[in-house]
């Protein structure tokens, strides 16, 4: 079977929610109402336009009711003063609708203030992460987590705080990535949560080739959401905020390229593959010329791999319906 996942397909992907999007927009059915038949094996996507905090904590509700006990945010809380991370304002009001969560963190890999947890914790002051918990997932060192059917990786070095939690929601800023191509709600979990001296390097090194990117990389990146989304099962969900999208990660910092692609909305799922898949859609539904520097971005790093790699190893659904609120 061919798992390759072309350019046309992604712009006729991406087409189809254009067109979708645009329906809902006069006839707010047009999107909800499809044949049971068909949409039964599609995974739901969540979508508003708007992005402020009200709609963040209304979307929010419509993906958490399997997220139990203690749940782990997962959110990129950026380098100094980044100028495209979520708002803090969005992040607050989110943050005080669970009152059993935590942001939760690692370490890095790349030179940084936030290469040790001291650095990192100044970093998280500086950027105004100061209204909820915030967990250091590796603060006190690393835990293997198994990775299920894993082809490159057998196990991945997490936080191991990570145990600490019963569910985990990922709070992504969707932007472009210099290695991934694109940055999604997998990045956020696989690169976010893997221990910062161990599990980021277990990701990142290919050979002797400590920051090898393309196909091989994002295999290994997809390999390293599996042991997430293996250790918390049915107990996760995921929200892609598509705001500001550099096509710079916010671990660029002050530095990120400024974006030439225009803000699209919020998407939330408990589909890992789905969220991510739309996201991307909607970046190629996108008129030419706005689209164009992310695409480039995604298209030049291999980063469609994800998305194939992630339905290989069983990760979610392509095959997803918008469900505009």
């Amino acid at each position: 079977m061919n798992n390759r996942l072309s350019r046309r397909d992604v712009l006729k992907g991406g087409a189809v929610v254009a067109g979708a999007i645009a329906a809902a927009s006069v006839f707010p059915s047009a999107i909800i109402a499809a044949p049971p038949k068909e949409s039964a094996a599609k995974a739901k996507v969540f979508f508003t336009k708007e992005i402020s905090a009200a709609s963040l904590v209304k979307i929010y509700e419509k993906i958490d009711a399997s997220l139990t006990g203690r749940i782990a945010v997962k959110l990129h809380t950026g380098e100094p003063n980044g100028p495209n991370i979520i708002p803090r304002d969005m992040v607050k009001a989110l943050m005080a609708k669970i009152p059993n969560g935590a942001i939760v963190e690692s370490n890095v890999l790349y030179s940084s203030p936030r290469q040790n947890t001291e650095g990192h914790r100044q970093t998280l002051k500086t950027n105004g992460w100061t209204f909820c918990p915030v967990d250091i997932l590796d603060e006190d060192g690393d835990v293997n987590l198994p990775i299920p059917g894993g082809k490159r990786l057998k196990q991945v070095a997490i936080g191991k705080n990570i145990l600490n939690y019963d569910s985990i929601l990922a709070l992504t800023h969707f932007k472009g990535h210099a290695m991934g191509g694109f940055g999604g709600s997998l990045k956020n979990i696989a690169i976010g949560c893997a221990s910062g001296k161990v599990g980021k390097a277990q990701l990142h090194r290919e050979g002797a080739n400590q920051w090898a990117g393309g196909p091989n990389f994002m295999e290994r990146m997809v390999e390293g959401g599996k042991a997430l989304t293996g250790h918390f099962g049915t107990h996760a969900a995921y929200i892609n905020v598509l705001r500001s999208m550099s096509v710079d990660c916010d671990c660029v910092g002050v530095s990120a390229a400024k974006p030439t692609a225009p803000d699209i909305g919020i998407l939330a799922s408990t589909d890992i593959l789905a969220i991510d898949k739309a996201s991307v859609d909607m970046v190629y539904a996108l008129p030419e010329k706005q689209r164009r520097d992310l695409v480039e971005r995604i298209e030049s790093r291999s980063g469609l791999r994800q998305l194939e790699y992630m339905k290989i190893m069983g990760m979610g659904h392509d095959d997803y319906e918008i469900v505009e609120i």
